[in-house]
Parts: structure tokens; C-alpha cells; sequence
């Protein structure tokens, strides 16, 4: 079986990179392959041709290929909340939580994750184009096995962007180089409030799955539990998961980036979660109206989304 994330060098989706990596698929009977496929919205369309059994991705982008939610299910959180961040250059001298300062400047993004950074600058009440905010992807950041956080932290610090919304892992590159601050980190409470729930990163896969191997897709679910509680426990085991598949310097990195993402490592999906999230897919025109909440879920596997049962 495989399952693709979007960015792989990052913690973004990184319990289902600890679920292959340290054999919790196995545990369960799946062998399971990883596998990147970037932009965003090509890992959800390859869910849907059939060249993936799963993407763990951002929840909300699973529209991109399954419009109205027909045809794909949310089998598990592998994290609660909105998990991007914005950093703009040191130099600029910006303050955290001013995002008035992104008016007038060239900000990186992925495509799928673009789209929540202009809905926060509009809930923030910044408009684009009337305040200038050049809004892209940076460029060479669709090569293959590009990193779209890291190849962002490399263009801040080469002044070919002056900000990036991305990952954790890029994030702190650029830090840690200095060229760059933090600005905002929306699942910490910085920015406007309905941020916090515009998505949040989920296992995936289809209606046809389900209902035809519900067996696998419940062992998938068991996996991604058992992941989160092994990082949450220890996240320490995150430098092992890392260590075939990251570059040196990530590889030192993530068990930190790790230990503080852990208390948002719960699997489950509730009700006010999809909500918010349906809210911002509407705001956004890529939901046609509202979805009732088992349309979205796979809420037969909700009974594993607790450690203790899982």
C-alpha cells in the first residue's frame, strides 16, 4: 500500500512518517510504502486516480479533488488545529502578531496552504491586492524532492521573498540562521482567531476504500494512534523515524520540533473542528454549501481514535 504526503522533510504530517518508519503500519498488517507527491492538491488528485491508498495532508485540501467531500473520507487527525506559521525576515524588524506588516511585501507559499495565509489576511482585514502582498509559490520549489519549507528558508535568506508560510521545519532553519522571525503561529493563538481552525492535517483516503478493506482502513487508524502516543511518550524516537529518509541537519532538529507539536497529537475530529474547517472552504469557494459531519468523517473508526483503544 502507499501513502503520500505532501512535504516530507518536515513534522507537518510527521506521525505518518513515524507510522512507516518505525513499523506501526507493520504492526497492524499493512506494508506500507511513503511517498511525496507536491503541490498539495496532486497528492489529493493521485488519492483519487488510485496511485495512493492515503495522503496525510492538510484536511480542508482534500476538496481540491473531491469536491463537496463526495468520494474521500477523514479517517484521523495526525494533529489538532492549523499547523502553518509565518516568518518574515529579521532584517525588516517586524514584531510577532503584526501581520499589518506583510502589506506591501513578497510572501512564499504553497499552493493549498496560499489559500489559508490570503483567508487570514482577510480576516485580519488585509486584502491582497488592495495592500499590495505579492502571494506565491517561491521559485524552483516544485523540483523534485524539493522541501517547500526548506527551499522557503533558503529564499528568505537569499532576499528572494520577504516572508514564508510554511511548515515548522522551515521555519526553524530560519531561525536558527537568524534569517528569519517568527511572526505568526496560528495554532498558538497569534493572528485572527478563526485561523486556528481553517484545517488541520489528517489522514485521508476514499469512500471506496472504506466501505470495500474498512478492515484496512481501521488498521491504518490504529497505526496513526499508536504513532502519536510513541512521539507524545518519547519524541526522542522522531530522530530514529527521521533518520533514513532526512538530511543531516533536519535529522537533528525534528525531535524538538516534535516535543512541542506533541500536545496537539490527538486523533480525534469533532464536530466544531469540521465546522471551522467547512466555514473556511466555503469562505474560500471551493465548498458549495453546508456538509453534514459523518459526510466528511469516517465516523465508524471513531471509536480508535483514543490511545486506550487504540
Amino acid at each position: 500500500m502507499r501513502i503520500a504526503v505532501p512535504d516530507l522533510i518536515s513534522n507537518s504530517y510527521f506521525p505518518a512518517v513515524a507510522a512507516v518508519e518505525l513499523g506501526f503500519f507493520e504492526a497492524e498488517g499493512l506494508e506500507m510504502s511513503l511517498e511525496t507527491a507536491f503541490p498539495i492538491p496532486r497528492a489529493m488528485a493521485s488519492l483519487r486516480e488510485g496511485e495512493f491508498d492515503f495522503v496525510a495532508g492538510p484536511a480542508h485540501a482534500t476538496l481540491s479533488a473531491f469536491p463537496d467531500w463526495q468520494g474521500a473520507k477523514l479517517l484521523a487527525a495526525l494533529a489538532q488545529h492549523t499547523f502553518w506559521v509565518l516568518v518574515m525576515r529579521t532584517d525588516l524588524g517586524i514584531e510577532r502578531g503584526d501581520v499589518a506588516a506583510v502589506t506591501g511585501r513578497r510572501i512564499g507559499a504553497a499552493p493549498g496552504p496560499e489559500a489559508a495565509f490570503r483567508r487570514l489576511l482577510v480576516d485580519a482585514g488585509i486584502e491582497p491586492d488592495r495592500d499590495r502582498v505579492e502571494i506565491g509559490p517561491v521559485p524552483g520549489a516544485d523540483g523534485p524532492g524539493v522541501s517547500f519549507g526548506l527551499h522557503a528558508a533558503q529564499a528568505l535568506e537569499s532576499g528572494a521573498v520577504d516572508g514564508f508560510w510554511a511548515n515548522s521545519m522551515g521555519a526553524e532553519v530560519a531561525l536558527r540562521s537568524g534569517a528569519g522571525t517568527m511572526i505568526l503561529d496560528v495554532r498558538r493563538g497569534d493572528g485572527p482567531p478563526a485561523a486556528k481552525h481553517y484545517t488541520f492535517p489528517a489522514l485521508v483516503s476514499t469512500e471506496g476504500l472504506v466501505r470495500r478493506t474498512p478492515e484496512v482502513a481501521a488498521a491504518a487508524v490504529r497505526a496513526i494512534v499508536k504513532a502519536q502516543r510513541a512521539l507524545r511518550s518519547d519524541p526522542t524516537l522522531a530522530t530514529k523515524a527521521a533518520g533514513r529518509i532526512f538530511p543531516a541537519e533536519e535529522t537533528a532538529m525534528i525531535a524538538e520540533l516534535i516535543a512541542r507539536d506533541a500536545p496537539y497529537y490527538d486523533a480525534a475530529i469533532s464536530e466544531e473542528t469540521v465546522a471551522g474547517m467547512n466555514r473556511f472552504a466555503r469562505d474560500t469557494g471551493v465548498l458549495s454549501g453546508d456538509v453534514a459531519y459523518d459526510q466528511v468523517v469516517a465516523t465508524q473508526f471513531a471509536g480508535l481514535w483514543s490511545t486506550s483503544a487504540a
